[in-house]
Parts: structure tokens; C-alpha cells; sequence
């Protein structure tokens, strides 16, 4: 078993750590200070190929593997998590759906723009009122001569108001008693969005509700069959998760390169606290955890390029890998102490952030829940 990256997979990760050093952390406080949507870095992601990492060629994308997609969205997450939240949602299910289910004509419209970065995709699911328990959303989808009318309301949307095309998961009882996906786009009459979510952290990951009244889409906007959609996009989630993993990967190397370098500048009783047992011992099991949490998340993502089953492999990745990036920032504030929890210093920013992979994406228990499951399969 070879653990190395190709040579050509260890050249996009430095060319991707690069750029994230020079156009993303220096501006990562500033988001999280006046939260907006970054644009602009979105722009030059999208020019490097990494919005459609997944997406085959033929469509615009990158046509890379999943480890590839795990490692470059790694080097994004360590220079600011809210960057790599809107990259993880726009290459996942609205790209990967489309790909698996979507018509040759929903292809050729939608893949391209999403791929270059021209567009932002979103996903919607949630709803106040159905979250772990996503069978239970109630916003649906009539039919009617042409196409369908939306109604209900959708929340927690990444990328909310700011996305141009959202696949919107909506009961249609009328036809089979199931949920179906739909592909709607933003200015489609009738469509609206919340203001943006007041967060704990991952500012500039803009969240908003999202309310349909009446929303008219064509028939062309259905994806797959009716019906369905909920089986679509639980299928899809492995991706998703393993993305997040990834994520949690680079948030957790971010707070231990930060905590490493504090502890061995900073002087207390005439030496460098990284001397002290207490520290030294605190980076010992940030390391181990980081390390194991980067191995699971490479070890689904070759499942999933191998063909091979990995809905517990991706459970088991995000899982991990998300707790550990909540326990490493937390210890990362505690050994920079009074800076740590200080805005002087990005570990309370490394903090909030993490906080969060335990939820989307499947929260820690579903995950535990899938985990079990799996194992009497």
C-alpha cells in the first residue's frame, strides 16, 4: 500500500497551497469580521478547476479523482474553512446529482458554469422542521400543465442568495407519495430568500433560507424521475461526507501548525513552553489525531475511486475527522491561552468554524447511525 501522492497529484496540492496562502488566508479575519460572499477568490478557484474537481472534462470540470478532490480541498480549509464549505457544496451534490441523474440537455446547461466557477450551485434539504429526519420535509411540488408549482420553505442553504442554480428536494405526493429533486434557478419568479443566518462561525459561507411561493419551474427542471430524489441524493451523500472530512482535515492542520509554532515562541519560566510536558503532550495527541483523521478521509476517498463500498468508510471519515477538528482547535486555544481566546490570534476563528462539521452534511449521531447499520449489512 503506497500512502505517497502521485507526482502530479503533489504539484496541484502545492500550486493550490500556494494560492490559498496568497489569496485566501490573508483575507480569511476580514471575512469573519464583515461577512460577504468571496467572489473573487470563488473566481480564480473556478479558474483553476477547482469548483468541478469531480466533473468529467467533456462538461468543463477537472475530470480528477476523489482523493485528488480531498487533498486540494484540504490546503482551501486551512487557510479559511467558509472557502472551502462553498467549494465542498457547489463540486457535490449539485454537480454529482446532475451528473448521475440529470438529462443530457440538464447537463450541457447546467455542468459547464457550474464547473468554471461562473455559477455556484446549492443544495436544499433542510427545513426547520426536518433536518436528521429528512423524510419528514413538508415544502412540495404540484403538477400542473407544463411543468410544476413550488411552495414551502427550505433553510440553513449554503450559499443562499448567492448561488445561481439550487437542487430543491420537494414532496409530490400527488404522483407517487415520494420526494422528488427539482432544478431551480435564481430568477425564477417567485422565489425568495432570508436574510442571511447569524452564525457561530464560517462567516463568509453565506446562509439564508430560501421560500418558494407559487415558484413555477418547466418539466426540463425535474431531475430523474419523480419520486426519487430523496434516493438520489442519500446516495450521493458519501461524497458529500468525505468532502467534509476534508475539510475538518485542513481546519485541525491549521490549529496545530498554529499551536506548534506559539508553543516553541513563546518563553515562560526561561524556556519555550514547548518543553513543558503539558504542551508537548497536547501537540502529541493533536498530531495523532490529525494524522488518523487525514488517513480515514484518503482511505474512503479510495474506496469511492475504486469502486468499492464506502458508505461506512465516509461515515466513519466524517465522524472522525469532524470531532477532531472541534477537540484539536479547542486545544490549540488552550495552549495559546489568553491569545488563543483573543481575536489577535485566528485560533478562536479555527474554533467557531470547526464547530459546525459535527452538524451539516449529517450530524455525529446520523453518522453513528450509519455506522452501526452498516455493520450488520
Amino acid at each position: 500500500m503506497d500512502f505517497n501522492l502521485t507526482d502530479d497529484l503533489e504539484f496541484m496540492r502545492k500550486t493550490v497551497q500556494d494560492f490559498a496562502n496568497a489569496e485566501i488566508a490573508p483575507k480569511a479575519a476580514d471575512l469573519d469580521k464583515n461577512p460577504r460572499f468571496p467572489w473573487q477568490t470563488l473566481k480564480k478557484m473556478g479558474e483553476m478547476g477547482l469548483l468541478g474537481i469531480l466533473t468529467p472534462e467533456k462538461y468543463g470540470g477537472s475530470g480528477l479523482n476523489t482523493l485528488a478532490y480531498a487533498v486540494l480541498l484540504e490546503e482551501i480549509a486551512v487557510a479559511d474553512a467558509s472557502h472551502a464549505t462553498i467549494m465542498s457544496v457547489t463540486n457535490g451534490l449539485p454537480q454529482s446529482m446532475i451528473l448521475d441523474f440529470g438529462t443530457d440537455a440538464q447537463k450541457e446547461k447546467y455542468l459547464p458554469k457550474l464547473a468554471s466557477g461562473e455559477w455556484i450551485g446549492a443544495f436544499c434539504l433542510t427545513e426547520a422542521a426536518a433536518g436528521s429526519d429528512a423524510a419528514a420535509l413538508k415544502a412540495s411540488a404540484r403538477k400542473v400543465d407544463g411543468g410544476w408549482l413550488l411552495n414551502g420553505e427550505k433553510a440553513w442553504i449554503t450559499s443562499g442568495s448567492h448561488a445561481q442554480v439550487y437542487l430543491v428536494m420537494l414532496k409530490t405526493e400527488e404522483i407517487n407519495q415520494g420526494i422528488s429533486c427539482f432544478i431551480v434557478e435564481k430568477d425564477f419568479d417567485n422565489l425568495e430568500f432570508g436574510k442571511p443566518e447569524e452564525k457561530m462561525g464560517q462567516h463568509a459561507s453565506i446562509t439564508t433560507s430560501l421560500s418558494f411561493n407559487d415558484c413555477f419551474v418547466p418539466d426540463s427542471a425535474l431531475l430523474g424521475e419523480a419520486g426519487k430524489g430523496l434516493s438520489y441524493a442519500l446516495g450521493s451523500l458519501d461524497s458529500g461526507r468525505i468532502g467534509i472530512a476534508a475539510q475538518s482535515v485542513g481546519i485541525a492542520r491549521a490549529s496545530l501548525e498554529l499551536a506548534k509554532n506559539y508553543a516553541e515562541e513563546r518563553i515562560a519560566f526561561k524556556k519555550s513552553i514547548k518543553s513543558f510536558q503539558g504542551i508537548s503532550f497536547k501537540l502529541a495527541d493533536m498530531a495523532l489525531g490529525l494524522e488518523s483523521a487525514r488517513l480515514l478521509t484518503h482511505k474512503a476517498a479510495w474506496l469511492k475511486d475504486n469502486n468499492k463500498p464506502v458508505t461506512m468508510a465516509a461515515s466513519m471519515a466524517k465522524l472522525y475527522a469532524s470531532e477532531m477538528a472541534t477537540k484539536i482547535s479547542h486545544m490549540a486555544v488552550q495552549i495559546l491561552g489568553a491569545y488563543g481566546y483573543s481575536k489577535d490570534y485566528p485560533a478562536e476563528r479555527y474554533y467557531r468554524d470547526a464547530r459546525v462539521t459535527e452538524i451539516y452534511e449529517g450530524s455525529s449521531e446520523i453518522q453513528r447511525l450509519v455506522i452501526s447499520r452498516e455493520l450488520y449489512r
